[in-house]
């Protein structure tokens, strides 16, 4: 079988839990995966899960299993699904996001957490300190929040207009609020306007982008939420038919026909977080994990998007870029 058909597979049997566990249960331990949206939209980050959790010797269904939990895209179930997790006692819980990671650390003071979020742990209470953790929680993060005044100064460079907005999710607050907040201020000294446009689920795309338009904004950046990154090629061409410069983190949203991303590599996180959980299987406590924060960012720009939009980039620009999909 082919790794890929092997993990659609592993995805429709994690979406159908438990129908499927009966089907075959490894020896070893088991641990628990929260997620905020569906295993089909994770499939990129659970490979590279898997990855981590190969690196130090576990292998579903083989000495790990797994119970999957996923929202799907209702982060006000997030509370039920964890407490369930602890109920069945499992080793460890991963987490896919803020609002789940937040929910996980509510639900248990003693099962360990691994977390994949894009916001600062110590600022949302997560851990106590970013070296030593201290309680049952350590996490991966990828550059989130901190990169968004970055960003505003890319499209502003780019296009040399006032009005940028940015694309939030209010359910999840931690992140919304963060990256608002350290775009006004940015927005600020840039000498920019900041109009900042709310959705809370994938029905609402198409009317927040049309509030986009009625704002007259020049460009937007769209937030670092699960929400919105597993969904990255449906708002690439939101933002093409409705004529939007936009931004996004993640190089996926500038390869699937966004006009540009800057920000980390959200594979690696998750590889990281694989490791991670290994390593407490293997023994270590989450309280001596540092947190991992991801440091390399990379800009990608997709000129077949900038010209269809009627723009023309900078040499500059373009000398910086570390990817030019043309």
């Amino acid at each position: 079988m082919r790794r890929r058909d092997f993990i659609t597979l592993m995805a429709a049997c994690a979406s159908a839990w438990p129908r499927c566990a009966g089907a075959q249960q490894a020896a070893g331990p088991v641990i628990g995966f929260l997620g905020a949206e569906t295993p089909e939209l994770f499939a990129s980050r659970l490979r590279a899960w898997h990855q981590g959790l190969a690196e130090t010797g576990y292998l579903e269904d083989r000495n790990l299993s797994v119970e999957y939990r996923w929202a799907k895209s209702h982060n006000d179930r997030l509370p039920a699904l964890a407490d369930d997790l602890v109920r069945r006692q499992v080793r460890v819980i991963v987490t896919g996001g803020t609002p789940a990671a937040l929910a996980a650390k509510a639900a248990t003071a003693s099962i360990a957490i691994v977390a994949s979020l894009a916001v600062d742990p110590l600022a949302v209470g997560l851990v106590r300190s970013l070296a030593e953790p201290g309680g049952n929680a350590t996490a991966v993060t990828t550059l989130g929040a901190e990169i968004g005044p970055k960003q505003l100064e890319i499209l502003h460079e780019l296009l040399r207009k006032p009005t940028i907005a940015l694309l939030v999710n209010p359910t999840n607050p931690a992140m919304a609020d963060t990256e608002a907040r350290k775009l006004f201020t940015a927005a600020g000294m840039l000498g920019l306007q900041l109009r900042v446009t709310e959705t809370s689920s994938e029905a609402e795309f198409e009317h927040a982008f049309a509030h986009i338009r009625s704002d007259r904004a020049d460009a937007l950046i769209i937030g670092n939420d699960l929400l919105f990154n597993s969904r990255l090629a449906e708002l690439a061409d939101l933002a093409l038919r409705n004529a939007i410069p936009a931004m996004h983190q993640y190089r996926e949203f500038a390869a699937a026909g966004g006009l540009m991303s800057f920000g980390g590599s959200v594979a690696d996180a998750y590889r990281r977080n694989g490791i991670y959980t290994g390593r407490i299987l293997k023994g270590e406590k989450p309280a001596d994990l540092p947190v991992q924060q991801a440091t390399e960012v990379e800009l990608v720009l997709n000129l077949r998007t900038a010209k269809a939009l009627g723009l023309t980039v900078p040499p500059t620009l373009l000398a910086r870029a570390d990817e030019i999909i043309e």
